[in-house]
């Protein structure tokens, strides 16, 4: 055997640079190719060995909603404090005009209430923007369990548990429930959200669609499944599209009469109705027999953020097993300070329910005297049927453009073909000049495109 060669540190530290250099030219060299290939063919090979262009696909999908009319815009407003409903279109020349808002959920006005905006200053000033983590992980405070307190109060349950949203808690915890009660059953009104929806669908367990509102349709599944199996009654006290109301008692009885649970949407009434608004559920004495209650603090309340309000041991375990709560970055606290100051003044403030239910009530006359087809059935909403996606774009964009209100089109899949609407929320702050630049300016309109006056059945 040689003898070896002596050992020379700058030789080795020029052979390693040398073998990075080589690495990375190779490495560069790659990736232009395959940047080059990406960009300009945009394909890939399908299982077949097709190409495959994304782009033509994504045309393809968009075009569809174009064609139907279903095709969504953004516009950019900017609400104004002490303003509400008026607002500020920027239309897309970079002009700027005066706009009314008739289409949006801060059902009372109460995210531009001193009350609120105090609170969530005085949060803010105090513990800075973000809450600094998940509720596992640094992101509970004192403003989350205030606000968890001021929810669990407002329906009578034990306890109640925030999420971001309303969607995250309706999704998080039906799609928790078969992990807690391994093989339940769940029973869906046919119009339930599609947060509802998507939480029955992923969690994987047995489901059973009943007809909507139809008490003998969710009897008949009901007695046809094995007693044994746990259950789960799922439905809204309002339903926001049409502005309809679930029959909760008789819900109740059935739940009572088949052992099963009872799981309310009150997304669309909390806030808006009973003595300190806790909803359809707390108007007609009812808290009591609804097991899970889920909430929003974005509508009435005027914040952000969901949460559901049940016994002790359910939000506990919700808690402890939905993912949708336990790897999301909590609310900041100047929101659950804010949605917390609401909360609390409504509880104490009927006047702004009164008030709200009484322009509504003013806006459907006006309009049924009219002729024109609303849906009525005696809820804080009203929508207006045009029936066409085509021209519910169209009316919604004249009387923006033309008028300066503004009010979103309904389209499928958010409503079923041929039930288009425009769908308006009245408020408290919408007076006697913004009812009457509406009204005069959709009987011109009506006129304008042709359309039935034909009133609906309520």
């Amino acid at each position: 055997m040689g003898a070896s060669q002596p050992h020379c540190p700058a030789t080795e530290r020029i052979r390693a640079y040398l073998c990075t250099l080589q690495v990375l030219l190779e490495t560069n060299s790659a990736y232009i190719r395959l940047e080059t290939t990406a960009a300009s063919t945009a394909q890939c090979l399908n299982s077949r060995g097709i190409p495959l262009d994304f782009n033509v696909k994504l045309d393809e999908a968009l075009n569809r909603l174009h064609e139907e009319g279903r095709y969504r815009t953004f516009i950019d407003i900017e609400r104004k404090v002490g303003n509400y409903p008026h607002a500020v279109w920027t239309r897309p020349d970079g002009s700027e005009q005066d706009i009314t808002v008739w289409c949006g959920n801060d059902y009372l006005g109460m995210g531009q209430h001193d009350v609120v905006r105090d609170a969530m200053h005085e949060a803010i000033d105090a513990t800075g923007a973000g809450s600094g983590g998940t509720r596992n992980i640094s992101g509970t405070t004192v403003y989350h369990k205030r606000l968890e307190a001021e929810l669990a109060d407002l329906h009578g349950k034990e306890e109640a548990l925030l999420f971001t949203s309303a969607y995250i808690a309706n999704d998080a915890t039906l799609s928790t429930l078969p992990r807690l009660f391994p093989g339940l059953i769940i029973y869906s009104d046919e119009l339930n959200h599609a947060s509802m929806i998507e939480g029955i669908r992923r969690n994987g367990g047995a489901k059973r669609i009943f007809k909507h509102n139809d008490l003998d349709d969710l009897r008949a599944k009901l007695a046809a499944d094995d007693p044994a199996s746990p259950k789960v009654i799922v439905f809204e006290s309002v339903y926001s599209m049409d502005g309809d109301f679930g029959p909760l008692k008789e819900l109740c009885d059935i739940a009572d009469e088949f052992g099963a649970l009872t799981y309310c949407d009150e997304v669309h009434a909390v806030g808006m109705y009973g003595p300190r608004g806790g909803g359809i559920a707390e108007r007609d004495g009812l808290m009591d027999r609804i097991d899970i209650i889920n909430g929003t603090l974005a509508k009435a309340y005027g914040v952000m953020g969901g949460y559901i309000a049940a016994s002790a041991k359910m939000c506990d375990a919700v808690r402890s097993y939905a993912p949708g709560f336990i790897f999301t970055t909590s609310l900041p606290p100047a929101v659950a300070a804010g949605a917390a100051a609401s909360v609390a003044f409504l509880k104490e403030n009927q006047y702004l329910r009164d008030e709200q239910q009484t322009q509504a009530k003013i806006l459907k006359t006006r309009l049924r005297g009219l002729g024109l087809p609303i849906v009525d059935h005696g809820s804080h909403i009203v929508p207006l049927i045009v029936g066409n996606p085509v021209h519910t774009q169209k009316m919604s964009d004249m009387l923006l453009q033309d008028h300066g209100i503004y009010v979103q089109p309904i389209n499928f899949p958010t409503v079923p073909r041929g039930t288009e609407r425009l769908r308006f929320t009245p408020s408290p702050v919408h007076g006697p000049q913004e009812v009457n630049a509406l009204v005069s300016a959709l009987d011109e309109l009506w006129s304008h495109c042709a359309l039935n006056r034909a009133e609906l059945a309520g």
